[in-house]
């Protein structure tokens, strides 16, 4: 039989996917048709037996293709029937992997419309969990209003309940029902607020009519008292030379007192101080205001623009700007600087007059930004002090208030906060403006009533309390730094004439004759002291330092000759000059290598108290460099040796009488004064 035949009698099967499940046989023709449905079939297989058909088909078919080629390769021919059988079984193996293939997208579409299904139910639930949230919250936000809700009788402050129930009538209180109802009792109390209201108002009505009556009644006397005015100001001004001779200066003092309102704080506490003690210690101190009195109001006067005028000259600002160049980085930093360290417009002048008509001007400064006072000084005196030129720096603006108090030496500030306002606008040290604005003492903060170090006892005191502590001591000082450094002006000027001035109460400390004499008195530089070799002792020990005044005397007798570097404290005569000796007579000598040197520099800068003269001490140096003439008199005539060494008479003869000449391994001398008996003796 033919494959032809197999063909034609092979049943035709019809695949219905849209039927019933159930299979159908119709006729068609003289061929018998079945009709099945697969999707019916799929419900009933197992996914997993159809998987383990599929193995066994692809394992079949590959055995039959095996087969199929051996059988090629042992020369069978294509119409061979056992190939053609293997062909059919092949066929059959296909057939069936096509109806899995068609099984197993079946499943996966099932598996879709299954998921599709499912996930279009879970946002319908999904939706409706949503809308039920925001219901949710929708009444939560309604619940939560209706807790905040406050009315308007909350704000109102009404009476205790108790004063309530003693004051209310009984009409309006009711205590047999709002005792017990809280509602009923807050309506009370409201009724009880509005009639004590109205009450006020008509009371508050009441009291303005008479504040009316009184206002009309003090414009009257206001007209009244300004008709006044011209009259009393004629009186005022004729009555302005009856005040100079009677020193009562009442004009000067009301004009005073109205530019005092726009001082700075710190100014007005030294204002108010300074004043207070002239009046009641110091009848020779005066204060004065002085500056820009409208420049001043201007800093105090608060900004009246409006927010339109600001608006248009921004708008300004923003055109003019596009047609200019804008400024470098260190012009506006030059500008940031000058805003940092500028001055009130309104500064303070102490005077402090002296016996003698000197006057100490002191000129006190308000720096806004830094928040420190600062001052300048000027002295004018009644005589020409351009006579000793060694004098230059005594009278020297920047220097006369240097160390009034201990190591205050005015070259720093003394606000902490500044050194970081300066480092915003890249200043290095305020030591660098200090000669245009003036110096930043301690003491004159403390005037002012300005504290910045915790670390004292008086931390707690501030403003007035402060300056009125500071201020009688302040001005002693002040007072005797002038009168020392005109002092020691006039002895300098002899000194450098080779004279030394020894005053009338200081005769007794020297003896009648004295042989040795100053021959040069000249003033030195902080860098030359530093030079000299006889002085490394007093630079190691801080002894002297730079704002010390720096001198070299040299004293001469016969062929000795005796050099004395003098470091002066600006402290003088408080603090006593220090000597240091160098001797050029048979080699050279100082006071590290001599003892009787050594000695010397003792008798002159340790025994104070015999040579500080009547107080306060104003004479201390001369004397110190008139005992400096003696010292170097019995150093010189107890020598025993001729100047060349030869026999023949001493260089010095002896003038003075010591009781013993040399004493101790060191072999001291007597340098030591004794009066009135006339004769030297050691310590």
């Amino acid at each position: 039989m033919s494959s032809d035949t197999v063909k034609k009698r092979k049943p035709k099967v019809i695949r219905n996917e849209g039927s019933t499940p159930e299979n159908k046989r119709v006729r068609e023709g003289d061929q018998e048709v079945r009709v099945y449905n697969e999707e019916a079939e799929l419900e009933g297989r197992d996914a997993q037996l159809d998987y383990s058909l599929y193995k066994d088909t692809c394992a079949a078919l590959a055995t039959l293709m095996t087969e199929i080629q051996e059988l090629k390769a042992g020369g069978a021919k294509d119409g061979n029937v056992e190939i053609e059988e293997r062909r059919r079984q092949s066929s059959v193996h296909f057939i069936t992997l096509k109806k899995l293939n068609r099984l197993a997208h079946m499943r996966l579409k099932k598996g879709r419309d299954q998921t599709h299904e499912t996930k279009q139910r879970v946002d319908v639930l999904h939706l409706q969990l949503q809308n039920l949230l925001y219901e949710v919250m929708h009444l939560q936000k309604e619940i939560g209003k209706c807790l905040e809700f406050k009315s308007q009788h909350e704000e109102i402050e009404l009476v205790s309940e108790e004063e309530f129930f003693q004051e209310a009538p009984e009409e309006i209180s009711r205590p047999h029902v709002t005792r017990d109802d809280q509602h009923q009792l807050t309506l009370a109390r409201l009724d009880w607020e509005l009639e004590q209201r109205k009450r006020l108002a008509e009371q508050y009505k009441t009291s303005l009519t008479s504040k009316e009556k009184i206002q009309k009644a003090i414009e009257q006397k206001k007209e009244y008292l300004g008709s006044l005015q011209p009259g009393l100001q004629n009186i005022m001004q004729a009555s302005i030379p009856v005040q100079e001779y009677l020193s009562m200066p009442f004009e000067r003092m009301q004009k005073q007192a109205e530019v005092a309102r726009h001082l700075p704080p710190p100014l007005y506490v030294l204002l108010v101080q300074a004043s207070a003690y002239a009046q009641a210690c110091d009848k020779n101190l005066s204060v004065s205001i002085s500056g820009d009195v409208d420049e001043a109001k201007a800093l105090s006067r608060p900004p009246e623009d409006s927010q339109d005028d600001e608006s248009d000259s921004d708008a300004e600002e923003e055109q003019q700007n596009t047609k200019r160049r804008r400024g470098t980085v260190g012009v506006q930093l030059d500008d940031k600087r000058r805003e940092m360290i500028r001055r009130h417009p309104l500064s303070l002048c102490v005077d402090l007059k002296c016996k003698d008509n000197s006057i100490l001007h002191l000129y006190f400064y308000y720096l806004m930004n830094l928040n420190i006072l600062t001052v300048k000084s000027n002295v004018s005196t009644s005589v020409d002090l351009s006579g000793a030129i060694s004098a230059g720096d005594l009278m020297n603006p920047d220097s006369i208030l240097n160390c009034l108090y201990a190591r205050d030496h005015g070259r720093e500030t003394p606000n902490p906060a500044n050194r970081y306002q300066f480092d915003k606008v890249g200043i290095s040290t305020f030591g660098d403006y200090v000669s245009d604005l003036g110096h930043p003492y301690v003491w004159v903060q403390k005037l002012g009533g300005l504290q910045f170090s915790t670390d004292n006892v008086q931390a707690e005191l501030k403003g007035n309390a402060l300056s009125a502590s500071h201020m009688e001591r302040t001005m002693k000082l002040l007072r005797g730094r002038l009168q020392s450094r005109l002092a020691l002006h006039k002895q300098f000027s002899s000194l450098e004439h080779s004279i030394i001035p020894v005053a009338s109460e200081c005769q007794h400390l020297f003896p009648a004759k004295v042989v040795s004499g100053l021959t040069r008195w000249t003033m030195m530089s902080y860098q030359e002291f530093t030079e000299l070799g006889f002085v490394q002792h007093l630079m190691k020990a801080d002894l002297a330092l730079e704002t010390d005044l720096f001198f070299m005397a040299v004293l001469e007798r016969g062929t000795a000759r005796l050099l004395a570097a003098v470091a002066l404290n600006p402290g003088y005569p408080e603090v006593t000059p220090l000597f240091s000796l160098s001797l050029q007579w048979k080699g050279e000598g100082s006071g590290r290598t001599d003892d009787n040197l050594r000695a010397i520099e003792s008798e002159v800068n340790v025994f104070r108290g015999e040579l500080q003269g009547p107080r306060p001490g104003l004479q201390l140096l001369t004397n110190q460099i008139q005992r400096l003439c003696v010292c170097l008199d019995v150093y010189l005539e107890t020598e025993n040796q001729v100047c060349d060494g030869s026999e023949g008479p001493k260089e010095f003869p002896r003038e003075k009488m010591c009781l013993r000449t040399a004493r101790g391994p060191s072999r001291l001398k007597p340098f030591k004064y004794n009066h009135p008996q006339g004769f030297f003796s050691h310590r």
